[in-house]
């Protein structure tokens, strides 16, 4: 569990009292995540998620929550912010700005099958879709220009084969022009855990605080290395096409993406690779805070590498 940043009940609810959301009921810290502080909250009218962001700024918030509440309007199953009597999406509680959402109905699910595989790329094209009229503006902040900032913070702590992993691949991706690549509002972090499935459909894609403006494609790469992937991080080719078909029935690739899809696998192997260096290595003080494995995706980047001549496509 992530709380950095502890809340009580009085506290809480005596934020809530620029909501017209009842009172409360309930407070529960949430066994999840690694960036934000975020507590369940049930009150009188229902049932809700408060999170306390450590790192984003208020002046980023507007992006993050405006998307949300863009897509929800259009009928994608993410979470809708709540408005207080002012209008304000968020407003400081403990010294952390604070936004209350909708709280999404479903469950993670942590063995996925193709079947489960097609509704994420179908949701994922239809959430690129809605973003294309999306007008806030915000690049990836994990994007190439993050890497290039991260890797000279985390080589330190690295040995010699990894060390030159990450400084080839960072000179791999340096190479790759992306410019003619459709581009738009991205999740960025679409995992497992950040996709609650309701039966057989899904009831909700949470957890929008990567999000921001870069190529679709690394979108896509970045969903199918998780959900389409073994323990050892190889692709498992049945969950893989399933998952590219149903985005591409709802959103064709183009040619240029075609051409990309190697390079684009290793780029979003490397992102997840950097980062949880990062976490791991240099992480920030805090209360019940999990960091993951850096291996793992350590591992997925060396098998893109090594199998980019054959990368499972449609």
């Amino acid at each position: 569990m992530s709380v950095f940043t502890p809340v009580t009940p009085e506290q809480l609810s005596a934020w809530l009292e620029h909501y017209r959301l009842g009172t409360l009921v309930q407070l529960q810290g949430i066994a999840a995540g690694i960036e934000n502080t975020n507590y369940f909250v049930t009150t009188t009218d229902g049932s809700y998620v408060l999170t306390l962001f450590e790192k984003l700024t208020p002046m980023e918030l507007p992006f993050y929550l405006g998307l949300m509440s863009h897509l929800a309007r259009h009928g994608i199953p993410s979470p809708a912010p709540a408005t207080d009597v002012q209008g304000r999406l968020f407003s400081d509680l403990n010294g952390k700005p604070a936004a209350l959402m909708s709280r999404l109905p479903g469950e993670t699910v942590t063995a996925p099958t193709p079947a489960h595989c097609g509704e994420v790329g179908n949701t994922l094209a239809a959430i690129h879709l809605a973003g294309q009229s999306y007008q806030g503006k915000l690049d990836n902040p994990r994007g190439p220009r993050w890497w290039r900032e991260a890797a000279p913070k985390v080589s330190p702590f690295l040995d010699a084969p990894r060390a030159a992993l990450l400084g080839a691949e960072l000179e791999f991706q340096a190479q790759q022009a992306r410019d003619d690549l459709p581009r738009g509002a991205i999740h960025a972090d679409m995992f497992r855990d950040n996709v609650l499935f309701a039966g057989e459909r899904i009831g909700g894609v949470i957890d929008f605080y990567f999000a921001g403006i870069d190529s679709l494609l690394f979108d896509v790469a970045v969903t199918l290395n998780d959900w389409c992937v073994n323990a050892g991080g190889g692709i498992d080719t049945p969950r893989a096409h399933a998952l590219l078909a149903a985005y591409n029935a709802k959103r064709p690739f183009t040619a240029a993406e075609r051409d990309a899809w190697p390079a684009m696998l290793r780029a979003a192997a490397l992102r997840f690779w950097l980062s949880r260096l990062y976490d791991f290595y240099l992480p920030r003080p805090g209360e019940l805070v999990h960091a993951h494995d850096p291996e793992h995706f350590r591992r997925i980047l060396e098998l893109r590498i090594a199998h980019a001549g054959n990368a499972p496509w449609i």
